[in-house]
């Protein structure tokens, strides 16, 4: 079958496939108008003018063949020169694109064939130039001229999905509606012919939760109410379908992974209306007593809860409870010290409250559960408890031997009350001191005491129940020394005091302070004065300062070495004790020939001299002689 169309020397002839193909020449002039030359130039024939020397070149523009894709290798078409009388003096030629690989001409016939299967989404259309050429000149016989073969899409693509896996999450509760993903699906045939690209959505899996909008893929909820912890995930499966769903398309799948996200509508609720605990009696503060735990069908911040306990009327904080953040369990915790014999059971209610409400859901009484706790304190068989955590006593430094200081006390706080016997620590010095009645605790004085020697006893007495367990606990003694005035005053330091030659008369050449190693409540006042004598001293006096300290004071101003070089002054020195208590010291004056400044420059060497009778040259040089001997001696 075939249809030709003589057009300026070229017939083109084609093959009609199943789609109907309209091919038609036309002759393009510059400027893109169409020309009908074709009847001017028959039209001049006709008449027989004798002005057309020569043909008309014309460049020829086919429009398209159509040659549907995946045929078979076939005759699509033929072109033929005017001048072309059979007797194959003309050679067709075929060029531009899949010429030679694509297409063949016949040189001698003009057919075109294709040489294979065409893809039009691997190439929708070619571009060729044909050309006659007259084989004994090799001179053109037309203009070259292009034309173009469009390849006919046909069904035969499978849609895609894009951006495979498609994962989603909406919130549990969510209202009819909610967009859940948009899938997209993508075909690779021809959008514009007929509908093989024209695609739609459905649901194969997951109604009647979910739904698909047909054109768009748009997933929304149709279901209301859907509970996160009934179901957590749903597997929504879409169909795409080319030709518009309608029979003989192509179709694929996908599928959605829909998870439900939390939402606080569950609130905690106790697995038991009673927990029951026991607790030794000695266990310490701190001390995990138990634990308890509300379930909370949510996760992560809407399962949060804080615990909390109400006690009972008699007792009051004796246990605390705290919230786990790792396990959300309620942990019960001993804050006092527990006693069997005062208090043996505990009963007091516990409550969880969500820490995160969501009033959109459950009232906030909902969002709280309460249970009973019930702590039994168990017995121990306890230490002795002393009366006192420590004792402290005083005694007299005088006391006797035998005398009693004080008395310590402990008892049995268990419901036997065991027998209980005392003693010292024998590892301390005070035990070499002090001794302890083993039956009543009654602690006297076994060694004479110094106050100066030790001022303070620390004994550990230890107390120890008559019983197979032998338990027992110390506690620690202080006993301080008090003082007795038993020491008597003396001189701060051994004075040599001087007086220069030249001093007035009223002059303190000396200024005395003493020590005691008493220790008097009021504190020390030391009281200076000379020894009653007969006679007054016509030389020097003690002027008491009234402040623990006094002053010699020369009487008179007539003091040189000549005269005399020493003398003797006997000082005394009373305590503020009860009795009072005094020392005599006999202090010795030099006289010094002393510098202006009131210095003595020899530092009583020169008085002591002058006390031996020889001047203070003959003393310096028996000192060098001595010291040299003895260098001598030593060599």
């Amino acid at each position: 079958m075939g249809s030709a169309e003589e057009m300026h020397g070229w017939t083109v002839k084609m093959s009609m496939p199943s789609v109907l193909a309209m091919v038609t020449a036309f002759s393009m002039i510059p400027g893109g108008v169409l020309s009908g030359t074709q009847g001017l130039e028959a039209q001049q024939m006709a008449q027989g003018s004798t002005h057309l020397h020569r043909r008309l070149k014309r460049g020829w523009i086919w429009k398209q063949f159509l040659v549907l894709e995946e045929a078979s290798p076939h005759f699509i078409g033929k072109l033929k020169s005017d001048s072309d009388r059979g007797e194959f003096s003309i050679k067709y030629i075929l060029s531009g694109e899949g010429a030679g690989d694509v297409f063949e001409m016949d040189e001698y016939s003009g057919d075109i064939r294709t040489l294979k299967k065409l893809d039009r989404e691997e190439k929708a259309f070619y571009v060729l130039q044909a050309q006659a050429i007259n084989r004994r000149t090799n001179e053109p016989e037309e203009p070259e001229s292009e034309f173009i073969i469009t390849v006919q899409d046909i069904n035969d693509n499978v849609p895609q999905f894009q951006n495979e896996p498609y994962v989603s999450s909406i919130p549990e509760m969510c209202q009819i509606g909610t967009t859940v993903a948009q899938v997209t699906a993508t075909d690779a045939d021809d959008p514009m012919f007929g509908n093989h690209a024209k695609l739609i959505y459905s649901i194969l899996q997951g109604e009647p939760y979910f739904s698909v909008e047909p054109k768009t893929g748009i997933i929304v909820t149709s279901w209301h109410d859907m509970d996160r912890e009934a179901r957590e995930q749903y597997l929504v499966v879409v169909q795409v379908k080319d030709m518009l769903g309608l029979s003989g398309g192509y179709s694929a799948s996908t599928t959605v992974t829909v998870s439900l996200t939390d939402v606080n509508d569950n609130g905690p609720t106790f697995q038991h209306h009673l927990y029951a605990f026991a607790v030794p009696e000695n266990a310490a503060v701190g001390t995990t007593v138990g634990r308890i735990m509300a379930g909370d069908a949510d996760v992560g911040i809407n399962a949060r809860m804080t615990y909390s306990l109400e006690d009972d009327l008699e007792e009051s904080s004796t246990f605390i409870i705290e919230t786990d953040p790792v396990t959300q369990e309620g942990v019960v915790v001993l804050a006092k010290p527990l006693d069997f014999e005062t208090k043996r059971r505990f009963v007091m209610a516990a409550e969880a409250v969500n820490d995160h409400v969501d009033l959109r859901f459950l009232t906030l009484e909902e969002f709280r559960d309460r249970t009973t706790l019930k702590i039994v304190v168990e017995d121990v068989d306890e230490p002795p408890v002393f009366l006192a955590p420590v004792y402290e006593w005083k005694v007299p430094e005088n006391a006797a031997v035998g005398t009693v200081v004080g008395s310590v006390g402990a008892r049995d706080t268990d419901i036997v009350n065991k027998p209980i016997r005392y003693s010292i620590d024998r590892r301390s010095e005070a035990a070499k001191v002090f001794r302890i009645e083993p039956n009543n605790g009654t602690i006297s004085v076994t060694k004479a005491l110094d106050r100066e020697t030790s001022d303070w006893h620390n004994l550990t007495v230890e107390a120890k129940e008559i019983s197979q367990n032998h338990l027992s606990s110390s506690v620690v003694v202080f006993i301080k020394v008090l003082d007795i005035n038993d020491n008597v005053p003396r001189l701060a330091r051994d004075y040599q005091p001087y007086i220069c030659e030249g001093t007035q008369s009223g002059e303190v050449i000396q200024l005395l302070s003493a020590v005691d190693p008493d220790e008097p409540v009021e504190g020390h006042h030391f009281y200076f004065s000379m020894v009653p004598d007969k006679s007054i001293n016509p030389n020097f006096t003690i002027r008491d300062n009234q402040d623990n300290t006094a002053g010699i004071v020369a009487r008179r101003s007539t003091f040189t070495r000549k005269d005399r070089t020493q003398y003797l002054l006997p000082v005394v020195v009373t305590d503020s004790g009860s009795p009072a208590l005094s020392s005599t010291s006999t202090l010795t004056v030099s006289v010094c020939s002393c510098h202006p400044a009131g210095h003595c420059p020899s530092g009583g060497v020169e008085a002591l001299a002058l006390s031996m009778g020889v001047s203070l040259q003959t003393l310096l040089g028996l000192l060098v002689c001595l010291v040299t001997l003895t260098a001598d001696l030593s060599s």
